[in-house]
């Protein structure tokens, strides 16, 4: 009877124990591994999704949940795996220089699973836009997105304990049938995850202010720009700690929004569902924002802001965001009926409200670059014809090449989009003030019921002319690697700063986009706030054309590229190298998190050459 017992009890104790020791490591990206996770780089493996069934003790009250999730062993250095907590949800468990945090699983900007991103030190970097969290707090530290993730109480248990009411009496059985024949080994550290069930179902947390006392108490901020750079100031200035005025000048007649949908909105959507915060937020947190009003000039000796309608602000610090316009070419009929730039949350609505449901409109858009191929893309199923007119040879092909700019031009031909390469318009010509062609330089004449311009922009700072703020011959405004301008106290980012670029060998130069506007606002925050955070910039594009996702980290004239994968395709990666060889930016099409991996690469100040990729091309994100 006693063998018995002994042989079923180690069949229960051995089935249960076992599940502790569970673990499989799938894939190593920037020391980390995969665990439920899903990414479609052919390099790292397959897909591959684990079902895990730690032993478990949830205490739920109203509000939270505790579970034991795995054996302490289970997470290796520089090790991410995702575990169930009970059905509420999942947390993201990362081990670095021996500490263990729990933190969301998904990005809050798109919702990107972190776990097939890149662990960098102290943070982990979404895959798909390049936005960071820190591993401790879950706090955002690069963008796009506003909000942070979630982060979790993690204990470990001790020595052999195992908090499951359920299963107690039989492993006490285990232990003292152990204890008699030592046939049963039982040496487990359990890790245990408190959290939220709330923070678990959101994914996300607006954080809150829970600065210490900033030394500008008092003082006064004026912000001018409520883009997403602007915003962003704002937000870190109270998350900080600082108690005074805060006003932001608005030139739009809406809360700041997510701008980055404004070329990519396939349907009319509402302006709430794109905002980045509710009025109420912006009240709570005493920040005032005065909309439909735009800054016409800065006294900077008297540190006051005129507005239009003769109002005037006094400002502490100013902080210059007022970003660009789209350039408007120079071109007989241009400003006819059903010509669009493509810049703001208006002009979105505009063009999609022009193209109606009927596909009755042929639509030409000018512009072979981001901007351009993005309303060729989502707008296609709009029209009745599409063509792409542009300088270059190819679509993108100033940034990826003729060989992978050959496989995008295929894409969009099999979708419906024609192109005329190596041209331009010369001449709009409309009926009753309305345009109806278009005429090229190579003397080809196209039917078009709407044009949309896409080539570039022009700086929004006329209004800082004679400010004694130092600009560019371009308008940029130039601002050393505290955003602080040549006048002391004021601050310039987003498109509009000549800033140091930390990826470039901190060159400076003025570079636009959403994820380094809110960088820029961050910084900019901090810095008014007196805490001396230098810039450390790692430029991050994006862009989906028909459902391919491409990424693009880095930044300079490359002298030569060297490509991985099936172009043709469109799965690849691409390395940009400058005249030594140097790795000055790497590219991809559906091969995440490899650009991921890269700026964290390089955030890290760790170089890559040529000669570095010899013999296995991706050994660099291996590296911890």
């Amino acid at each position: 009877m006693l063998l018995f017992l002994l042989r079923q009890t180690s069949a229960v104790v051995n089935k249960v124990t076992s599940r502790f020791n569970q673990g499989v490591l799938l894939s190593n990206k920037m020391g980390s591994s995969l665990s439920r996770s899903y990414s479609p780089n052919p390099s790292q493996g397959s897909s591959v999704v684990e079902s895990r069934c730690t032993i478990s003790r949830i205490e739920s009250s109203n509000n939270y949940v505790e579970s034991i999730v795995c054996n302490e062993n289970e997470l290796k250095e520089n090790e991410m795996k995702v575990f169930d907590i009970g059905d509420d949800g999942d947390v993201l468990l990362i081990k670095q220089k021996g500490e263990i945090s729990a933190i969301g699983t998904k990005c809050t900007h798109y919702g990107a699973p972190l776990i097939n991103g890149a662990l960098g030190d102290g943070r982990v970097r979404c895959p798909w836009h390049g936005a960071c969290y820190n591993i401790k707090t879950g706090d955002i530290e690069d963008f796009p997105g506003f909000d942070s993730v979630p982060c979790y109480q993690v204990t470990i248990t001790e020595k052999g304990q195992v908090k499951d009411q359920s299963r107690r009496n039989v492993l006490a059985i285990a232990r003292g049938l152990q204890a008699l024949t030592s046939i049963l080994p039982f040496n487990v550290l359990g890790l245990k995850v408190r959290a939220k069930i709330s923070d678990l179902k959101a994914n996300s947390r607006t954080k809150e202010n829970i600065g210490t006392p900033s030394k500008c108490d008092g003082c006064s901020v004026v912000i001018i720009g409520a883009g997403p750079s602007g915003a962003t100031c704002a937000e870190t200035l109270r998350t900080e700690g600082f108690s005074g005025r805060i006003t932001m000048v608005s030139k739009e007649n809406y809360l700041p929004y997510d701008r980055v949908k404004v070329s990519k909105i396939g349907t009319v959507t509402d302006i709430q569902k794109l905002q980045a915060r509710t009025e109420q937020y912006y009240k709570d947190s005493n920040i005032e924002i005065l909309k439909g009003i735009e800054a016409i000039y800065v006294d900077t000796k008297e540190q006051i802001v005129t507005l239009t309608g003769a109002k005037k602000l006094s400002y502490s610090s100013l902080y210059i965001a007022t970003g660009s316009s789209a350039r408007v070419p120079d071109i007989p009929g241009i400003y006819l009926k059903n010509v669009y730039t493509v810049r703001n949350f208006d002009d979105s609505i505009n063009i999609l409200n022009t193209l109606g449901s009927e596909k009755s409109l042929d639509v030409v858009v000018l512009g072979l670059s981001f901007i351009g191929l993005e309303i060729a893309s989502s707008c296609k199923e709009k029209a009745k014809s599409m063509t792409v007119v542009g300088k270059d040879n190819a679509p993108l092909g100033q940034v990826f090449g003729p060989e992978i700019g050959g496989s995008l031009q295929k894409l969009f031909e099999s979708k419906g989009v024609n192109f005329q390469f190596e041209t331009t318009i010369t001449k709009c010509n409309g009926v009753n003030g309305v345009i109806k062609s278009v005429e090229l330089a190579n003397g080809t004449t196209l039917p078009a019921d709407m044009l949309v311009l896409g080539v570039g922009a022009t700086f929004n700072t006329g209004f800082l002319e004679n400010s004694g703020i130092k600009m560019e011959n371009n308008g940029a405004v130039v601002v050393n690697n505290l955003l602080e301008t040549n006048v002391k106290h004021v601050y310039a980012g987003g498109d509009i700063a000549h800033a140091p670029v930390f990826a470039s060998n901190n060159k400076s130069m003025s570079i636009g986009h959403i994820g380094l506007a809110q960088y820029h606002g961050r910084i900019a925050a901090l810095n008014i706030l007196k805490r001396d955070v230098q810039l450390k910039t790692i430029p991050f594009f994006w862009t989906m054309l028909f459902g391919k996702s491409i990424r693009y980290t880095g930044c300079g004239k490359p002298a030569s590229t060297l490509v991985d994968g099936d172009v043709d395709a469109l799965k690849f990666v691409i390395f940009f190298f400058d005249e030594s060889d140097k790795v000055i930016a790497v590219g991809s099409c559906m091969r995440d998190p490899v650009v991921a991996q890269f700026a964290e690469f390089t955030n890290q100040g760790r170089s890559l050459y040529k000669k570095d990729l010899t013999s296995d091309l991706y050994a660099w994100a291996k590296m911890n």
